[in-house]
Parts: structure tokens; sequence; C-alpha cells
């Protein structure tokens, strides 16, 4: 009997497709559910007549895979990859490769490749990027691990990632749990990218006057310019779409409380413990959990005093390009920010993070893809060790030519009491980056004042106390 070529444990929509995506690519496959009806399914509607084989046993995904067995996994982080490890661990073999494809935390992982390198398994915590349909045609994917283990992998994961002009969009990120940490640092990003976009949508549609139709053809604008990408592609869509259970739009009556999975938080806790400033990243995850506080909101506005009604001092068109150089201008700092995490998590950890390469493979097939990681991953050419993206020539003089508009928007916002946390804080994080001094001297000050902390002097060395 001839063996299959790879296994997907977990047949939920993702896992489903790049199984699937697996087959097309010329790799038969094991599909495993501990649901009997998922397997059911599966086997009947989208693997019909396809070289996929299901079972719910765990010693039938072993005993009809070839050697050295290659098993990816797409199932419910935390205890379920857990459960589902330590299955495996009973029927594979030393030298087999386990793929663990979920938004898994790092530290998970980086605990799971010790405890399974020990027992002789390569395991690979691998993220995956662009939701169920790059799933099935083309994921943007980051894995790390043991190196011996992602060489075995290349081959099939090469084929299925999102192809660019310069490659698959899957590189090698580096050891333990660098592969996921890639992938929270991704999502982080994507929180930032996705919250300036509502902004932008916010202070054009309250204060510019836009219509839904008409802040899409805004964004259709924009998409055929330097912010073209899957996410202003999508914004359009969603405002443009019509309620198919009453009249009208529908993002008009959609509840406006975001929820969020999890990602985001473990980025803003990683890049506090590791001294990195992310404030657009933390203010797109503040801005989540206010918005979550819907009915304490509706009774807030009943009683809290905003400012007065007034316009803009803007025509129209002066505030949509003001509001899109603004929005460049804090996408830029929300990216700045999360490579600053990845340069220090690489450092800190010795894992060697390729950020030019982590651009290139997020140019497709993942949420945050856009024209915009084409002159990322120039900028790291330039300098592969450059210490912000802020200091690279082309953002810099970017940034210098939009800045004006950008302080005109947040100060619109500011003036008139609408919400711009994200833009705001990309604002004040470029300010205080170029800051030759900043007001830290009275806080050293005063923690030595009230605690003793100690404080250094300009003049001379060493650390210094003072009789306050």
């Amino acid at each position: 009997m001839d063996k299959y070529n790879v296994a997907m444990i977990g047949l939920g929509v993702m896992g489903s497709n790049l199984l699937l995506n697996l087959e097309r690519n010329g790799f038969s496959g094991v599909g495993f559910d501990i649901n009997k009806d998922s397997v059911e399914r599966f086997l009947a509607g989208p693997a019909q007549g396809k070289k996929i084989m299901g079972t719910t046993d765990w010693k039938e995904v072993a005993a009809n895979l070839e050697k050295p067995r290659k098993v990816f996994m797409l199932v419910p982080a935390g205890g379920p990859v857990d459960a589902a490890l330590d299955e495996l661990s009973k029927v594979l073999e030393p030298g087999d490769v386990i793929v663990e494809s979920g938004n898994s935390y790092y530290k998970d992982t980086n605990r799971r490749e010790e405890a399974l390198g020990a027992k002789g398994f390569h395991f690979t915590g691998m993220g995956v990027s662009g939701g169920e349909e790059g799933a099935l045609n083309g994921p943007s994917m980051m894995p790390g691990g043991p190196k011996a283990g992602y060489d075995n992998l290349a081959p099939s994961l090469e084929k299925i990632a999102a192809q660019v002009e310069d490659g698959p969009c899957v590189t090698y990120c580096g050891p333990q749990g660098a592969g996921h940490y890639v992938k929270m640092v991704h999502n982080g990003i994507e929180y930032g990218d996705m919250q300036l976009i509502a902004e932008a949508y916010d202070i054009l549609r309250r204060l510019g006057g836009l219509g839904n139709d008409e802040l899409a053809d805004v964004l259709d604008e924009w998409n055929r310019g330097e912010l073209e990408s899957f996410l202003i592609e999508i914004s359009a869509r969603v405002l443009r779409q019509q309620d198919d259970q009453g009249s009208g739009h529908l993002v008009d009556v959609i509840k406006d409380s975001a929820s969020m999975k999890g990602t985001g938080k473990w980025t803003v806790q990683d890049a506090m413990d590791e001294g990195v400033a992310i404030p657009t990243i933390t203010a797109a995850v503040d801005a989540r959990l206010v918005s979550s506080m819907y009915d304490e909101r509706q009774h807030a506005a009943g009683v809290l005093a905003g400012p007065g009604d007034g316009g803009s001092g803007m025509d129209k068109q002066q505030l949509i390009d003001s509001v899109r150089a603004a929005l460049y201008c804090a996408k830029t700092c929300s990216y700045a920010q999360g490579m600053a995490l990845l340069r220090r998590a690489s450092m800190e950890r010795d894992w060697n993070l390729p950020f030019g390469e982590i651009a290139r493979i997020w140019k497709a097939g993942c949420i945050i893809r856009a024209v915009f990681l084409k002159t990322i991953q120039e900028a790291y050419k330039r300098e592969p060790d450059l210490n912000n993206l802020l200091l690279d020539p082309f953002f810099r003089e970017e940034l210098g030519q939009r800045q004006q508009a950008w302080r005109d928007v947040v100060a619109l916002g500011v003036k008139h009491g609408i919400p711009m946390p994200a833009t705001s804080a990309s604002l004040a994080y470029y300010d205080s980056y170029r800051s030759q001094r900043l007001p830290a001297n009275l806080v050293q000050g005063q923690r030595d004042l009230f605690g003793a902390h100690t404080y250094e002097r300009l003049d001379k060395e060493g650390s210094f106390h003072t009789q306050w």
C-alpha cells in the first residue's frame, strides 16, 4: 500500500483548507479529527476524489505516512495542542516532523520544542496568516524550530505558500518559538493597521460628512497608491455591503464593540517585558478594550461633556488628502515598532531573525500584505541591522513631507473630540524618538527624591543620589 506524504491533525476550516492546498500541490494526505462527523463531512465534501484519507485513529495516522513522517496540526491553542502532541508522541518515531500551525504563544512553543526535541522529534512552531482563503490558495508562513525539521518541510511549504516576484512567502525564522513569535508580532501590527484605518474612517465620516459609498470610493482610490493593501481593500468592501436583514448599509448596524483572541495582548505584554515601546499597537489593543465597554459608553455619552460642533476648516478633498497622509505616517510608525520588537527579541534570544525576509514573506498571503512591505524589505537590504525603520532614508523623507498633514489631523481629532488613539500614539512615538532631550530628567529626579532610586548625570559618569 502506498504511503501518504503528510497528515493534518484538525479538520476545521483552516486545517481542511491547508490540507487541500497540500494535496493540490502534489502531496497526498491523511486527515485526522477527533470528531467522526468532521472527518466524514470532509471526505464526502471538499476532499472527495482527492488523494486524501480520513481517520479518527491516532495509530492510523502514523501507519499511513511515509518516513520521516510529516504531521501538521491546526487545533485550538492551549490545552488542545498539548493533548494532541501527547497522543502523537505515542505513535510517531524519532526523526519525525511535527508542525504546529495554530496561533500558539511562543513560550508554549519553546516548552514544547524542548520536550519533543528530547524525545527525538523535530517540532516546528509555524505561524500561518491569510485566513481560510490563504490556507487554501497560498498563505504566508513563518516556521521556527530546529533547522533540520524546516529543511525537511521546505519543499512542501514553498509549493503551498503565496508566491511573489522574489519567491514563496515562507522562510525559516529561527530556532525555538521564533516562528510563532514573528506571527505574534505580525498580528500586533495587524491590530495597529486595523485601528488606524478605523480612525481614518471615523474622522472622515464624522468631520468630513462622507457617506459609506463615498468613503469606499476614497479607500478604493487609496488602494491604487502607496496605501495599497488587503486591509484597505476589504475595508472598502465592508463599507459598501448592504444589510441583507434590513435596509441601508450593514456597517451602520454592526455593534461597535470589537473582540480579540489574544495575540495583540501577547505582543504588548512581551514588548513591556523586553522594554520596547510599541504605543500604536498598545493603543489599538486599548481601543478594543474601550469599545467592549459598550453599556458604560452609552451612559457616559449622555453625561460627559465634549467640545462644541464646528467644521474642520478644510474643504473635503483637503481633509481626505490630509487623512491619507496621516494614515501613511502612522502606519509607518506601527511597522517600525513591530520591527523594533522583533529586533530586540532576536538580539536577546540569539534568534538571528531575517528582517528583510520577514518583510518579503508578508508581501502576499497574509492579512497585512501591502505594497508598503516592499519598501520595508528594501530598507533592510540597504541596512540589515537597521535600528529603527524611521531612520531609513526613504521613510525619513516620506514622513518629513507628510508630517504637517499628520499633525493637522491629530489636532482636528483633539479639537472636535474624535478619539484617534493609534494615530496620535504614532505621532507621539515619532516626536519622542526624534527628541534630543525628553523630560525624563524630571522623572528621574522625582524617583530619586521619593525612593532614592538614583540617577545618572550628563557631565559625569556613575550613579548619583541627592539628599533632597
